[in-house]
């Protein structure tokens, strides 16, 4: 029996104050069916937790309709993607059944090939329906705005737009644009834009296309390894070009549980001194590369416990908030996964599942 179920079938005495709650009676959560069953809402201690999920998405059909020919290509090739266009009942009732209290939704970047005018306006079409979502449902829905990366002083502001008349809570940004990293001192001013703003920068990855040919293939490897390949690469720049020193409170969250970096970062703190003539000595670090794990953020989408209390051990259980990659179906059981992840108090669960959500995006629940 893998450490899940086990955990599941184990007592509310044993958990130390930790239940579910359901249908008004309170109960430690089964096994049905070889399955979690669900019954939510959450307790911990008796206090009811909200629990938030940070990754995703939704599309809106007048903004791939601008693409022209190219639109048949902007749906991705897997399950769920009727459920890619929201009905607010029909997508509640989902987030129902995987125990989440609100989503925040955003739309992978789509556009960044794109020309300015046709861009500007892809953007405006998003923004303007996730707004309009977060303001029928504010219970459920936040959202991060999307942003014509590709072109900087209009990023820039379309983040303030987004961020002061528009209410959404931060911007959703590929790993790069076009195969340029955010690094390149072109994208600082949306970087320094978002740090005045106090808002987050949601990096969604979209493979690693320089290795398109090597990803060919049984296995979907342009996802399974080009997309965590391609949040590793986007950090690892952000900490190694200084970019984190220069704007220490910039709020950068990233998806798929930061790519390869909660399994193998401490390989970073030892490349300049194996290899200097490697190493930009122009660049003065001042931290260890690993150090700025901690001020960065990360979703639980790691799929195992282990994996997940590992990642907790690297980056700070303050730096991990809930992401499920909905609704393609990635993490069907999120809340189960942080419950039955070894090592957490009660006080990282209630974290991890809503608490650190609300403090990052500033969320009003």
């Amino acid at each position: 029996m893998n450490s899940r179920r086990s955990f599941l079938k184990t007592s509310a005495k044993t958990l130390g104050g930790l239940t579910f709650c359901g249908c008004g009676l309170l109960h430690a959560a089964e096994v049905q069916n070889g399955r979690p069953k669900r019954v939510t809402p959450v307790f911990i201690n008796g206090k009811r937790v909200k629990t938030i999920d940070v990754h995703a998405h939704c599309m809106f059909q007048d903004s791939i309709n601008l693409m022209g020919d190219d639109a048949k290509s902007v749906p991705p090739p897997t399950k769920g993607v009727p459920e890619h266009f929201i009905k607010i009942n029909e997508r509640i009732k989902a987030m129902d059944a995987q125990g989440i209290d609100m989503q925040v939704l955003s739309v992978n970047p789509f556009w960044y090939r794109q020309d300015r005018d046709t861009s500007t306006e892809i953007c405006r079409i998003n923004n303007l329906n996730l707004a309009e979502l977060c303001a029928q449902r504010p219970d459920k829905f936040a959202a991060f705005a999307s942003l014509s990366m590709q072109y900087p002083d209009l990023a820039v502001q379309q983040l303030e737009d987004a961020v002061k008349k528009q209410g959404l809570c931060g911007a959703a940004i590929g790993g790069s644009v076009l195969g340029q990293d955010f690094a390149d001192p072109k994208f600082h001013p949306v970087l320094a834009k978002a740090q005045e703003l106090n808002v987050t920068l949601f990096i969604h990855p979209q493979s690693t296309p320089q290795l398109a040919q090597r990803f060919k293939g049984n296995g979907w490897m342009s996802n399974v390894i080009g997309n965590p390949l391609d949040t590793t690469i986007a950090l690892q720049h952000l900490i190694y070009e200084g970019v984190l020193d220069k704007y220490p409170q910039l709020k950068v969250l990233a998806a798929h549980g930061g790519g390869f970096l909660g399994s193998y970062a401490p390989r970073m703190d030892h490349s300049c001194f194996v290899s200097p003539q490697n190493c930009n000595p122009d660049i003065v670090l001042k931290k260890n590369p690993t150090e700025y794990l901690n001020q960065l953020y990360f979703d639980s989408l790691v799929f195992t416990p282990e994996a997940l209390r590992h990642l907790v051990a690297q980056v700070g259980a303050s730096q991990v908030v809930i992401g499920t990659d909905h609704p393609i179906p990635w993490e069907e059981y999120p809340v189960e996964h942080v419950m039955s992840t070894p090592g957490l108090t009660n006080s990282q669960r209630v974290a991890i599942l809503g608490g650190n959500a609300v403090r990052l995006l500033g969320l009003k629940v």
